[in-house]
């Protein structure tokens, strides 16, 4: 289940001080209703937990479709740090099932033997990973080197979870934190899924739909959905995300569909579902990820 790893970096990637937000306040256009600002101002030293379920089915012709299915806690804590914010991550009780039978997770070992650390900035650009290497030392408890592992070992490397975590943090809030948002307005970033090995990029679109009241505050409220292609009259900003990102070749042939819920008082990514689907010469990959914030240690240390 090879991108059944990469589950395990879904929620957090950090920034540093002196960082700044590449992504300009929008002034609402007349007879919008009134913009919400949806700065980043996370819980302090409390404990977020979240559950997290990743499912990938793959659909070959003439085949029984092949299952894989992912699920984990996690406990991410936010402390102030250098200017910007020092975030921890810990996964607890991973599973991961096979045509609905449990089967061993080496990731899953992995994980749970070490602690994520990223830097973030005051505005929660992600800046850096922190010591990334334990994660190389944790694969090492599990498996020792010269077990024949060496795509397990190259998931786990340094460059290849920062460059990881990275993604998946601007995928999520890149040109949403610091800015006020109307209804109607579309942000953008690249992210990518994982095809028999090949990394497929596209572009994901999110819409403000409004606002929703949930057990952890006001929330903004976002659809999802994936471009395979950039528009002939793209936005600038469309152009700038897909820039930045390095301009990679997008796939034809990927779509999706989801929400995302953050709240803006206090920031909480609440929920977020994202079902990708890809369609290829080797069939149809259908990747759902969920992630839903549980509970937030209101007090204590």
């Amino acid at each position: 289940m090879r991108t059944g790893l990469s589950w395990s970096c879904l929620l957090l990637s950090l920034a540093a001080a002196g960082c700044t937000s590449r992504y300009p306040p929008l002034n609402p256009a007349p007879g919008l209703p009134p913009p919400v600002r949806l700065d980043f101002k996370p819980p302090v030293d409390r404990l977020l937990t979240e559950s997290v379920r990743a499912t990938r089915t793959l659909q070959r012709e003439g085949r029984p479709e092949v299952r894989d299915e992912a699920a984990f806690t996690t406990e991410t804590r936010f402390t102030p740090s250098d200017g910007g914010w020092r975030v921890a991550q810990a996964v607890r009780t991973p599973r991961q099932a096979h045509d609905g039978h449990d089967v061993p997770s080496l990731s899953g070992a992995v994980l749970e033997r070490f602690t994520l650390r990223m830097q973030l900035a005051a505005d929660g650009t992600f800046v850096k990973l922190v010591g990334p290497e334990a994660a190389r030392e944790a694969l090492r408890q599990v498996a020792p080197e010269g077990t024949g592992l060496p795509e397990v070992e190259r998931f786990f490397s340094p460059e290849a979870l920062e460059s990881r975590t990275r993604r998946e943090w601007e995928a999520k809030y890149a040109g949403l934190l610091q800015r006020n948002l109307v209804e109607g307005q579309r942000t953008w970033a690249v992210d990518s899924v994982d095809v028999d090995g090949e990394e497929r990029a596209y572009l994901l679109e999110r819409t403000v739909q409004g606002t929703r009241l949930t057990s952890f505050g006001d929330a903004v409220v976002l659809t999802l959905r994936c471009l395979d292609a950039l528009p002939a009259h793209a936005p600038a900003e469309l152009k700038a995300a897909w820039a930045e990102a390095g301009s990679p070749e997008l796939s034809r042939g990927v779509t999706c569909e989801g929400e995302q819920v953050v709240t803006w008082a206090r920031f909480i990514p609440v929920r977020r579902l994202l079902k990708v689907k890809a369609v290829g010469a080797g069939g149809t990959l259908t990747l759902t990820t969920e992630s839903q914030a549980e509970a937030l240690q209101e007090e204590g240390p």
